[in-house]
């Protein structure tokens, strides 16, 4: 990739697609939840959505944070998925929120040079680009295995999605476009 502005265009759409649009559902599912639902999983080797919050914490640390941005890596993968909890909503919430506002902080100082150097990361090779698609496809991935588990703990529609013309407008999440 060497055209800047196609690279600004990639890094803003990154940015947009963890903190306002992904995050956001997140949050709404998590504030709808107890802290004991929150930790609820439906048999033993399934994740509930608290070791959901931390992994993908975890993930966006160590991809962006860390392998792209110069931060130590620290990251303990394994006890992301041990945690049993409860840890409450909040400090859940905003371990997670901060760790977005910080990568997202990141991703707005990269380069296209940044974007086409090969990096090491999780034992990976892989260019800044290919990291951040990592991560944005890995975070979507997660959030609808959040508002799957929110689904089933609510028995009901969400509101996430709204196509154009949906007489819903104004319901559930707003301006967000459909997942």
């Amino acid at each position: 990739m060497t055209n800047p502005d196609l690279a600004k265009q990639m890094l803003a759409q990154t940015r947009h697609s963890l903190e306002r649009h992904h995050l956001p559902r997140i949050e709404r599912c998590l504030a709808m939840l107890t802290d004991r639902e929150i930790w609820w999983r439906p048999h033993a080797t399934s994740n509930s959505i608290g070791n959901l919050v931390l992994h993908l914490a975890g993930n966006v640390r160590q991809w962006i944070i860390a392998g792209l941005g110069g931060a130590p890596d620290r990251r303990e993968r394994d006890q992301e998925f041990r945690a049993r909890g409860p840890i409450p909503r909040r400090p859940l919430q905003a371990q997670l929120r901060k760790t977005v506002k910080e990568a997202c902080g990141v991703i707005g100082r990269l380069t296209v040079q940044d974007l086409q150097q090969v990096h090491l990361i999780q034992g990976f090779r892989v260019s800044g680009f290919e990291a951040l698609q990592h991560v944005t496809e890995h975070f979507a991935y997660h959030t609808g295995q959040i508002i799957l588990i929110t689904k089933m703990k609510r028995r009901k529609d969400l509101g996430f999605t709204r196509l154009p013309g949906d007489k819903r407008a104004g319901q559930g999440a707003g301006n967000l476009p459909t997942l």
